[in-house]
């Protein structure tokens, strides 16, 4: 999906390729799969911000009948020596038969 033009089946596929994006640092993915009325008109990536993993916590619709959707994740990095995770539940929409991020609600 990240470099071709496979469509994400589902929301949590899209979270789980977006979560890739930031592993790579692929900012033209993140762009692509952002809807245009919330995406930044500038995404800067932290270098020394390394994302390690990803834990899905939930999901709430987000099938291939669904137009909407939301996942609950934990997504863990590393910072220097420091370890620390960003707990966020993210709502998805899907226009034109493709899934897209729309924004997030950070939890603790």
């Amino acid at each position: 999906m990240l470099r071709g033009d496979a469509k994400a089946p589902s929301a949590v596929a899209l979270m789980r390729s977006r979560f890739t994006a930031f592993f790579l640092d692929d900012v033209p993915y993140l762009e692509r799969t952002w809807h245009p009325t919330t995406r930044p008109p500038a995404l800067g990536l932290d270098p020394n911000q390394q994302w390690t993993h990803l834990e899905i916590l939930g999901t709430h619709k987000g099938g291939p009948l669904d137009s909407d959707g939301s996942v609950e994740f934990r997504a863990h990095y590393r910072y220097g020596k420091q370890r620390g995770s960003l707990h966020e539940n993210s709502r998805f929409v899907k226009e034109h038969g493709r899934w897209l991020y729309v924004d997030g609600v950070i939890g603790d």
